[in-house]
C-alpha cells in the first residue's frame, strides 16, 4: 500500500458515500456463521471481517459510511457501535447502521440492490457526490480514491472493481469481459463455464463486489429494478447485465499503482479459505501486512494485558514458535506451533496446538492435542481432547472441511455462545 502522503484524498472521496453490504449469511462458512453474519466473523487475531472495508473507507478519506445489515446482525451491530464511534458527526463524518426495517417493502432485503433501494430516502438525504457500494465480507487493503478518479475520468455511470481469479474460482463470482478502453461488454453472475481473459486462458476477470455509481443513475436503476417482477433484485444477476449495452459501465482492475501487479484480496467464504487466510498472516512476509502503520486496520478491541508464557520445565514449557499470539492469552506450560491465537485464549499444561486458528475467549484444557483446527469463540476444550489426528472420528463430532480443517464450535461441545 502506498504511503499516507500519496493517498488519493480529494473532494471526490470527501463527498462520496460508501454503502457496505454486510447482511450476508455466509453459509459456506458452516457453523462459524450459525450465530453471526459473515462480516462479523473474527479474522487476523483481533479483527472482524467488516473492519477491512471500514478501514479502507476511513484511510481513503471516505468518512460517510452506511453499513447495511440483515442476517443475525447483533454481534456485528455491537462491534460497529463499539469500535467505530470515533468519527465526528459535527464534521459530517459517520458510520450509520441500516438494518432491514421494511421502510418501503414489507419484507427483508431481497438482494443486494433491494437492500439499497429500501434505504433510498436515507441515502438521498446525504446528497452524495458519488456512491461507493462495497461487499462487507472480503479481506483486502484498497485506496478507493484512484478508483473514484478513474470513474470520473472515464465519464462512467458505473464502475466495477475487478480481480483476476482462476477459472475454477470464477464460478463463485460475477465474471466480466471488457474492451481495450475498459468498458464492460459482457457480465455473467456465477457462470458454470466462465469466459477466460483473452491473454490469460487460465484466468477470468471477476467482480470484487465494489461498485461506484453516479447517484442519479443508481437511483434510476434501483427504481426500475424494483418495479420488475422478474428481477431477483441483485446487482450481479440483474442490474449490471441490464445496463452494460446502453450505459457506460467500466471495469477497474485492482492492482498496485506502482508495479501494475495484483495485490492482496481474499474471499474467506469457506472453512478452508478462512483457515488458509488466517495462517498466511504468520508467514515471514505475508501479502497482507497487518503491521503497516501507513494503512492501519481499525477495530474495537478489549483492553487486555500482553500475552504471557509461563513454565520452563522440559515436560511443560510455555512457548510459541512461528505463530501469532494476541493480547490476553496465557500459554501455561503448553506448546503452540504455526498457529494464530486470538485474544483471551488460555492453553493449559502439556497441551500442543499446531497449524490451528483459535478464536477469542477459548480455554484449552490440560493434555490436549489440536492439529489443523479452527476453534470458535468461547469454546471450552476438555482435558485430554485430541482433534485433527483421526478424520473419521473428528467427523462424528465436528465439521471436517474438504481440505481437512476441523471446525469446532460451542454448539458441538454442548454449549451455546453468541
Amino acid at each position: 500500500m502506498e504511503p499516507q502522503a500519496s493517498r488519493f484524498v480529494s473532494r471526490l472521496t470527501r463527498n462520496a458515500l460508501a454503502i457496505i453490504l454486510a447482511g450476508g449469511r455466509g453459509t459456506r462458512l458452516k457453523h462459524l456463521t450459525k450465530w453471526r453474519s459473515k462480516p462479523a466473523v473474527p479474522f487476523g487475531g483481533k479483527f472482524r471481517i467488516i473492519d477491512f472495508p471500514l478501514s479502507n473507507c476511513v484511510n481513503s478519506g471516505i468518512r460517510r459510511v452506511a453499513v447495511v445489515t440483515q442476517y443475525k446482525s447483533h454481534s456485528l451491530i455491537k462491534h460497529v457501535q463499539q469500535g467505530w464511534g470515533f468519527l465526528r458527526a459535527e464534521l459530517g463524518e459517520f458510520v450509520e447502521i441500516l438494518p432491514a426495517q421494511q421502510r418501503i417493502e414489507t419484507s427483508w432485503y431481497a438482494g443486494t440492490s433491494d437492500a439499497i433501494y429500501q434505504n433510498l430516502d436515507i441515502i438521498q438525504r446525504h446528497e452524495p457526490g458519488h456512491i461507493v457500494v462495497l461487499a462487507g465480507d472480503h479481506i483486502y487493503k484498497m485506496d478507493y480514491g484512484p478508483m473514484l478518479a478513474y470513474h470520473v475520468e472515464k465519464e462512467a455511470e458505473m464502475t466495477v472493481g475487478c480481480f483476476e481469479v482462476s477459472l475454477e474460482d470464477a464460478k463463485s463470482f460475477g465474471v466480466m469481459s471488457a474492451d481495450e478502453t475498459g468498458r464492460v461488454d459482457v457480465f455473467s453472475e456465477k457462470p458454470e463455464h466462465p469466459d477466460p481473459m483473452p491473454n490469460k486462458p487460465d484466468k477470468a476477470l471477476a467482480s470484487m463486489g465494489i461498485y461506484i455509481f453516479n447517484p442519479s443513475f443508481l437511483y434510476e436503476q434501483l427504481v426500475k429494478d424494483a418495479g420488475s417482477i422478474k428481477s431477483s433484485h441483485d446487482f450481479g444477476k440483474d442490474i449490471i447485465p441490464s445496463i452494460i449495452e446502453n450505459h457506460r459501465v467500466y471495469a477497474y482492475p485492482f492492482r498496485n499503482t506502482e508495479t501494475g501487479e495484483q495485490v492482496y484480496w481474499r474471499d474467506v467464504g469457506t472453512v478452508d479459505s478462512f483457515w488458509e487466510a488466517n495462517l498466511e498472516l504468520i508467514g515471514i512476509t505475508p501479502e497482507l501486512n497487518l503491521y503497516d502503520r501507513e494503512w492501519p486496520i481499525w477495530t474495537y478491541q478489549e483492553q487486555l494485558p500482553p500475552a504471557k508464557f509461563i513454565f520452563d520445565d522440559d515436560s511443560r514449557r510455555g512457548m510459541a514458535v512461528d505463530s501469532m499470539i494476541s493480547g490476553g492469552c496465557i500459554i501455561s506450560g503448553a506448546s503452540i506451533r504455526h498457529s494464530l491465537l486470538f485474544s483471551n485464549v488460555a492453553v493449559n499444561a502439556y497441551s500442543t496446538v499446531t497449524d490451528s486458528v483459535i478464536l477469542p475467549d477459548v480455554v484449552i484444557g490440560d493434555h490436549c492435542r489440536l492439529t489443523k483446527v479452527i476453534i470458535d469463540k468461547g469454546c471450552k476444550i476438555p482435558e485430554g481432547t485430541v482433534i485433527g489426528e483421526e478424520a473419521e472420528l473428528d467427523a462424528k463430532r465436528f465439521h471436517v472441511s474438504p481440505g481437512g480443517a476441523v471446525l469446532v464450535t460451542s454448539d458441538m461441545l454442548g454449549r451455546v455462545v453468541n
